[in-house]
């Protein structure tokens, strides 16, 4: 009977110390979230710009940082200095939210590492930092610095190609604009290695990328690799041709490499748009019948550059010159096609040599306007260079 009677009361005193404690936690929760709704948030704030209001706390655990936060908001609210001098911030790939905020610290920008990034944790941006660029300045509270790291900069550039430019212009250009180091890009064009691309199929071994670097206008990462740049080209380029391009291709009895080369040429040579597919024509009129090209921007091409003008086309040329140059590139010593393309052509380039207007011509000569003129025959074009041109 003694025994019953010890139980039961072991049973009530264990009961009374579970509802005292329960009790201390509810106090405790009940005052954590008075605290956090009167006088923390009335005293100063640790919500974001865009949640003006705060957010109630979720779980023992969550109402636990709400509170640490709270009794640190005056620090996380006051900046490290008056300095408003901008310091660029930058956050990598991959980085996690301890070493960005061990960095700003590094950088003088907030004084404590791990409550910058138990702050981010409440507001649930310690796993959403982006890569990016960011404008920050010393005098800058914690949560602005938060704030801030929430719409990133992605540090871009922009590069223009224009069409007809060959691989030494282009990269003299990646250099003026401070892009990348033009003569890096320049040896992976020449090299010709390091980029698996369908459009690079059928490319001879050895060549480069000399007729692929599609003209046109590229956002890059900064400090981006050539294969970068490279690679968007050649995506571009597939983008741009017209569907069926490959029986096109075929049609004209060339392979693409080749297409492109024919379209090099075209590109150099028309000054009028709607010219290039009559151009194309004579150009491709003239390879079945096993004439020379004779085509001038392929000499021009041979002769690089002119330290007399600073100009990588030499124009006009001379047919004396044409004599001179002996270079394979040089399309009235040497038979059909060029070894590869002269330069970047354009999407209508391409087309153009795709699509060929049909038409008997085997010469043209340039009228003094950027127009030509066309001719079936050696007579008919002698006459036209007479005319046109006084020789």
């Amino acid at each position: 009977m003694l025994y019953t009677v010890f139980r039961i009361l072991r049973f009530i005193f264990r009961l009374i110390v579970f509802l005292v404690a329960l009790a201390a936690i509810a106090v405790i929760v009940g005052g954590g979230v008075w605290y956090f709704r009167t006088q923390g948030q009335g005293r100063t704030t640790i919500a974001l710009n865009d949640m003006p209001g705060g957010r109630e706390p979720q779980g023992v655990e969550d109402l636990a940082l709400s509170l640490y936060l709270q009794s640190r908001a005056d620090e996380i609210n006051t900046p490290l200095s008056d300095d408003p001098t901008p310091v660029t911030f930058v956050v990598e790939m991959g980085e996690t939210a301890v070493s960005i905020a061990v960095r700003l610290q590094d950088l003088g920008l907030i004084t404590d590492a791990t409550l910058f990034r138990r702050f981010l944790q409440y507001h649930g941006l310690d796993a959403s930092l982006e890569a990016g660029e960011y404008q920050l300045r010393r005098n800058m509270t914690m949560r602005e610095i938060a704030e801030a790291l929430q719409h990133s900069r992605l540090r871009e550039v922009t590069i223009t190609i224009p069409e007809g430019w060959r691989a030494e212009q282009v990269a003299d250009l990646l250099t003026a604009e401070n892009i990348m180091d033009g003569s890096v890009f320049l040896a992976a064009v020449r090299q010709g290695v390091a980029i698996d691309h369908p459009l690079l199929a059928d490319r001879p071994a050895g060549a480069g990328f000399e007729g692929y670097l599609f003209p046109d206008t590229y956002r890059l990462p900064a400090q981006a690799a050539p294969e970068d740049l490279l690679t968007r080209m050649l995506d571009n380029m597939q983008a741009r041709l017209p569907i069926g391009w490959e029986g096109m291709a075929s049609a004209q009895g060339l392979t693409f490499y080749e297409v492109l080369i024919v379209a090099s040429i075209v590109e150099r040579e028309a000054v009028v748009p709607e010219e290039r597919p009559t151009i194309a024509s004579v150009y491709l009129n003239r390879l079945q019948q096993d004439m020379y090209l004779q085509a001038d921007p392929t000499v021009q091409y041979a002769m690089g550059y002119q330290p007399e003008t600073g100009q990588w086309w030499k124009t006009p040329v001379t047919l004396e010159e044409y004599q001179k140059v002996n270079s394979p590139y040089n399309t009235y010593l040497y038979p059909g096609l060029p070894p590869g393309p002269i330069c970047s052509p354009g999407a209508d380039s391409i087309l153009a040599v795709l699509q060929p207007a049909q038409t008997p011509y085997l010469f043209f000569v340039a009228r003094g306007d950027g127009s030509h003129v066309f001719a079936e025959t050696l007579e008919e074009h002698e006459r036209n260079i007479e005319l046109y041109q006084g020789q």
